[in-house]
């Protein structure tokens, strides 16, 4: 492919040129030729793919990455504080409470099920108001 190159016309702005012209030792090309051979490859691959993250800079992709890390971080120290807490609740709940297997284990395919039927958006009423009910007695 190198040996059949074809040459053509190609008209620029003169501070197009100049800018190419900076930019050429910082690609390491030798040409403006070559410069413009790579410019295209790289623009075409970026047209013709789904995924641009090959296309994106350096910098950006880091970018991205590191503010997805730190938001990870962050999430996971709160989940683990959560679960803490989560924990230290039961605990107490569990020394002042007499409930048998059978109970807990009704209620937690109760609660089983509540999660995934509210996705996880529970409310402290909706529990109190359901452990008031006359069916909840029964």
């Amino acid at each position: 492919m190198k040996n059949n190159k074809e040459r053509t016309a190609v008209w620029l702005y003169p501070e197009t040129m100049e800018r190419l012209d900076g930019w050429l030792p910082k690609d390491n090309c030798k040409s403006r030729s070559e410069f413009i051979e790579k410019a295209l490859s790289f623009y075409m691959g970026y047209l013709g793919t789904e995924d641009i993250s090959s296309y994106l800079s350096k910098a950006l992709l880091a970018s991205i990455q590191g503010t997805l890390q730190k938001t990870e971080n962050r999430v996971a120290n709160n989940l683990f504080r959560l679960s803490v807490e989560i924990s230290m609740m039961m605990h107490l709940l569990a020394t002042t409470l007499d409930i048998t297997d059978e109970e807990l284990h009704r209620l937690r395919g109760r609660c089983v099920a509540e999660v995934k039927r509210t996705r996880g958006k529970i409310r402290l009423d909706d529990a109190v108001d359901f452990q008031s009910s006359p069916e909840a007695e029964e």
